[in-house]
This record gives C-alpha cells, sequence and structure tokens, in this order.
C-alpha cells in the first residue's frame, strides 16, 4: 500500500483548516431596496451570503447580484426571520447584519484574524456604532453598543423577544475592537416611523408582566428624557444628542400608552 507524501498530507491539513475558518453572513431584509446593496457591498468577501426578504420592492433582485442564496419568506417577526437565517447558513461561523448596517475593513479585517488563528470562544460581541441623520451619536446610551452578532452556527439561536431581539450562544463570548456601523436613522420620519412600530412590538411583550397606571404613563417618559439627555450625556452629542432623547422619549411613551390601552379598555364585540 502506498502511503500519501508529506505534502498530500499538508494539502488537506491546509484545507481543514481553512474549511472550519469559513464564514456564512446572514442579512433579513423587507423592502429596503435604497440599503441593501450598500449593505451587501460590505460583505461580499464572505464564503456564503444568505440573504431573507419579505418585501415586494426590489430587494430580492439587487441581493441576487451579490448571491444565489436569497430566499424568500412571509414576515413572522424579527427573531423568526434571522432564526430561519441563521438555519439556512451552512459554515461553521456566522455573521448577522440588518441592512441599515455595515461592515467596514477594519472589522473585516478582525474578524477574518479571529477566525484564521482560531478561537475557543462560541461567539463575539462587537460594538455597534449608530448614526442619527447622519451624526454618530456617541452618548445617549447608544454606544458603545454592544451586539453578539458573530457566532459558530451550532451553538447560537436567537431569543424569543419580539422588539430588540437578539442571539444567544452556548459557551463563552468574547469582545471584538472594531465597529459595526448602524446607519439607524436617515431621517426624522423614519425614525418616529420605526419608533412606532418597535413601541407597538413592546408593548405587547410587557403588558402581561407589567401594570401600567396613568400616573406611569406620565412619568415613564419623562424619566426616560432625562436618564438618555442627563444621566447618558446625550447633551454632550448638542442638538442630534436632544433629538434622539426627545424620540426615545415619545417611543416610550407609546410603548405605556398602548399597554395602557390592553388592560384598560375593553372593546365591545
Amino acid at each position: 500500500m502506498s502511503q500519501e507524501s508529506p505534502t498530500t498530507v499538508a494539502i488537506e491539513h491546509d484545507f481543514i483548516q481553512k474549511s472550519s475558518d469559513r464564514i456564512s453572513v446572514t442579512v433579513v431584509a423587507g423592502d429596503v431596496e435604497d440599503d441593501i446593496r450598500e449593505c451587501l457591498e460590505t460583505v461580499k468577501w464572505a464564503d456564503e451570503i444568505i440573504v431573507v426578504n419579505s418585501g415586494t420592492d426590489r430587494t430580492a433582485a439587487i441581493a441576487r447580484e451579490y448571491t444565489d442564496k436569497v430566499l424568500v419568506k412571509e414576515w413572522a417577526g424579527y427573531g423568526a426571520q434571522k432564526q430561519f437565517a441563521l438555519e439556512a447558513a451552512t459554515n461553521d461561523w456566522v455573521l448577522s447584519v440588518d441592512s441599515d448596517e455595515r461592515v467596514p475593513e477594519e472589522l473585516r479585517e478582525e474578524i477574518l484574524r479571529v477566525l484564521t488563528n482560531g478561537s475557543a470562544n462560541a461567539g463575539f460581541y462587537i460594538p455597534r456604532r449608530g448614526y442619527f441623520l447622519g451624526r454618530w451619536i456617541k452618548h445617549c446610551g447608544w454606544y458603545p453598543d454592544y451586539q453578539l452578532r458573530l457566532f459558530r452556527r451550532s451553538r447560537a439561536r436567537t431569543d424569543n423577544r419580539k422588539v430588540h431581539e437578539g442571539f444567544v450562544v452556548d459557551g463563552a463570548v468574547g469582545h471584538l475592537k472594531s465597529d459595526l456601523v448602524h446607519y439607524t436613522h436617515p431621517s426624522i420620519e423614519k425614525a418616529i416611523a420605526k419608533g412606532r412600530e418597535y413601541a407597538a412590538l413592546e408593548a405587547v411583550e410587557k403588558a402581561g408582566r407589567k401594570r401600567v397606571n396613568a400616573l406611569l404613563v406620565v412619568l415613564h417618559p419623562i424619566y426616560e428624557f432625562l436618564n438618555c439627555f442627563l444621566l447618558k450625556l446625550g447633551f454632550l452629542d448638542g442638538v442630534y444628542g436632544l433629538m434622539v432623547s426627545l424620540i426615545h422619549a415619545m417611543s416610550d411613551a407609546q410603548v405605556y400608552m398602548k399597554i395602557w390601552e390592553m388592560q384598560h379598555v375593553r372593546r365591545s364585540s
């Protein structure tokens, strides 16, 4: 029986190392044709890109320019869509990115360096740099806003939250240093619309475990503004910090008014 040469063994070993370092990027997208191209441009270095689309505009068509794994799924909630995308991934490592997020070169290099060097961690938190009307918000509790977005596929799952959903992993987690960029509120109109959407989901999530009275409807949004603008130093971001704090308070007011409505208003049949 012939023995494999050292060269053959080395090649096979190198292949095993590289296959274990392969990474899938998952993106959940609705009607985001204005965002999806810029998002995918920053992750086209990945070994696999999976886009789960629930919209009706040109998002899916644009995504197919970057990947043949564009999966159409009726909207079932943020967590459910991300879990579906996670289960569709085939590589050992997964990076989850939203359509309004971007992966700068520094973050790409750090991720690839971590995977190449090997890691005992099951996942990594990534600092996220949020932008409001094009301005980086450094305070208001917005930064570093660590997000668990890089993880081993076999060790991760989404949580059950209706809003501000995230991932949980079975095992140790580390922290990366390079920022993920988040263009969360490009306009006041979109900021208010997103706040209204999230408020409705958060109210449903909290209504069963939190009793709300009229006093709380009044006082909690005031607290939220003061906490964001003063305690979390939002004033250091100037007028941008003021507007972020006001929008946080407005969204909070909607959450508590919706909870109060669900708990106190009886609908006639």
